[in-house]
């Protein structure tokens, strides 16, 4: 070979290990020694082998204050490219916390809007790997201005490409919003963590002492603040459950749906669940037994796990089509709607809405939650989202009423009333305003006005009896066309499947209109 170009190649080679190397090997070891891996090898373990093409791999900054003129590294501090995950084309970054503690300036963030803008022309998913300490301070305005660019971007795409954020170490300050703006939230337990405003600060301000983990912590963010909808035990673990997720979705609003592959049988029966639903109908259990027996070898992933538990959120398939289950769990609250349930809900259909992924919902609810605590928090407003979300929803939407379905809850919980396309219901299905004992206590108080004693219980007693008897039923709906079958248990897999087929073209006109006004 020419001694020329062999010197070329060579030149090329050395800078492709120098940026490979990011900060350094002593800073990649701390890395290692903190439990976390590098920048690289989060792509490589969380992509399909030998797919990874990487952009802009020399692209380093041109700020010259504060002696940043005398060091640089190769990427800026973020990797980007394209990949495949389970043979999807996914666009990706990743933040190198080895390089100035992964902060951002101007060309760290150009890289990050080149590829999220080629993700969005290409129609393919963008993947998020945080690991920043913020704001790069040297570049000033202009690291300030590329956190905006991206914020931009990640609402340009909003509900036409899915985008998924990994927090895998630090992610504070304005840093946090893009995250925020995302599907969805990956957090890994004790090595990552979100706040708006750290520590030292919060101590200076409010005089409160508390640690980053208690902050922003991925138990926080999981179980309490509902920032994130994964809580991972490690690296490894969220790289399994992203390429899960993954597996549920489109690669665009544009996409329609591949089947899911299942050996699993559609017209079996689902005799686990025939006694699931106690005769009692105060008496609790675990809407998952349901969900587990219906769908595609019992395998669901669930959304927002630990947040809200009174509602249950999540993908998986029926007879290969894939599908969002939303579903009240009378396991915890009775199954009661309240400010965190409706929210966490509304949001997720309106996910599904926006990729063309069909709900089914099963309901069993009481009715929304009582108390001061819920009405001065905004119960109203936050409980109209979730009206407005299967309201403005145009995909297929089934819902099986499974026990109870009492006052203005029936209506919101995707019932005939706003447009749900196949409402069914078990025998065991109790459809009124409320609880016999309640309304009874309504409708008689005069008639039992008068009584004491014995005579108030057993004449109380008759009443409900002979309101559930009359009310406390399925067929009162089914009577007036706002049930389209009742069902039996054991049914359920089979009905769902058929009626999903037949909606598969479904195709609704909406009004013409710039947008709506969700009730935020």
């Amino acid at each position: 070979m020419d001694p020329i170009l062999e010197e070329k190649r060579a030149l090329l080679l050395e800078k492709r290990a120098k940026a490979d190397l990011g900060g350094g090997s002593a800073r990649i070891e701390k890395q290692h020694a903190q439990g976390k891996y590098t920048a690289r090898e989060r792509i490589e373990r969380l992509i399909d082998p030998g797919t990874f093409i990487e952009f802009d791999k020399f692209v380093t900054h041109r700020c010259v204050d504060f002696g940043m003129e005398k060091q640089s590294y190769d990427g800026d501090g973020v990797i980007t490219g394209i990949a495949s995950i389970n043979g999807q084309k996914v666009a990706l970054y990743s933040q190198d916390f080895t390089c100035w503690g992964g902060a951002l300036g101007e060309y760290h963030a150009k890289k990050i809007c080149k590829i999220m803008d080629f993700a969005l022309e290409n129609r393919i998913p963008v993947i998020g790997i945080n690991d920043s300490g913020g704001a790069r301070i040297q570049e000033g305005v202009d690291a300030l201005g590329g956190y905006a660019e991206i914020f931009y971007r990640n609402v340009k795409c909003s509900g036409v490409i899915p985008q998924i954020s990994l927090i895998m170490g630090p992610c504070a300050g304005g840093a946090v919003y893009s995250p925020a703006i995302t599907d969805f939230i990956f957090m890994v337990d004790k090595t990552s963590y979100m706040f708006v405003t750290g520590p030292d600060v919060i101590k200076t301000v409010t005089h409160e002492e508390v640690t980053k983990e208690e902050l922003g912590g991925a138990t926080t963010h999981a179980e309490k603040s509902g920032v994130a909808q994964f809580k991972c035990t490690d690296e490894d673990d969220c790289f399994e459950r992203v390429r899960e997720l993954m597996s549920y979705l489109p690669a665009s609003c544009f996409r329609k749906q591949k089947l899911k592959y299942t050996s699993d049988p559609v017209y079996r029966d689902n005799n686990k669940i025939k006694e699931v639903v106690p005769a009692n109908p105060k008496k609790p259990y675990d809407m998952k037994e349901i969900i587990f027996d219906i769908v595609d070898d019992g395998q669901f992933l669930e959304v927002h796990k630990g947040y809200a538990q009174n509602i249950i959120n999540g993908f998986a398939s029926i007879g290969g089509i894939k599908i969002g289950i939303v579903a009240n769990q009378p396991q915890f609250l009775a199954g009661v709607l309240d400010i965190d349930a409706s929210t966490k809900a509304a949001r997720f259909i309106r996910f599904c809405d926006a990729f063309d992924i069909p709900v089914l919902t099963l309901v069993d609810v009481p009715g929304f939650l009582p108390g001061t605590v819920q009405e001065y928090g905004g119960i109203i407003k936050h409980g109209s989202k979730l009206l407005y979300a299967y309201s403005e929803a145009t995909v297929p939407l089934i819902t099986v009423i499974t026990r109870k379905s009492y006052g203005g809850a029936y209506d919101v919980m995707a019932s005939k009333h706003i447009r749900a396309d196949i409402n069914l219901a078990y025998p065991t299905a109790e459809i009124a305003v409320m609880g016999a004992d309640g309304a009874v206590n309504i409708i008689f108080r005069n008639e039992l006005a008068g009584l004491t004693g014995k005579a108030y219980d057993d004449k109380k007693a008759e009443l409900v009896a002979a309101y559930e008897k009359n009310f406390a039923n399925p067929y009162k709906a089914a009577e007036r066309g706002y049930l389209d079958s009742i069902i039996l248990p054991e049914e359920t897999r089979q009905r769902v499947y058929e009626y999903l087929v037949a909606l598969k073209d479904k195709k609704v006109e909406l009004p013409a209109r710039k947008h709506g006004n969700i009730q935020l």
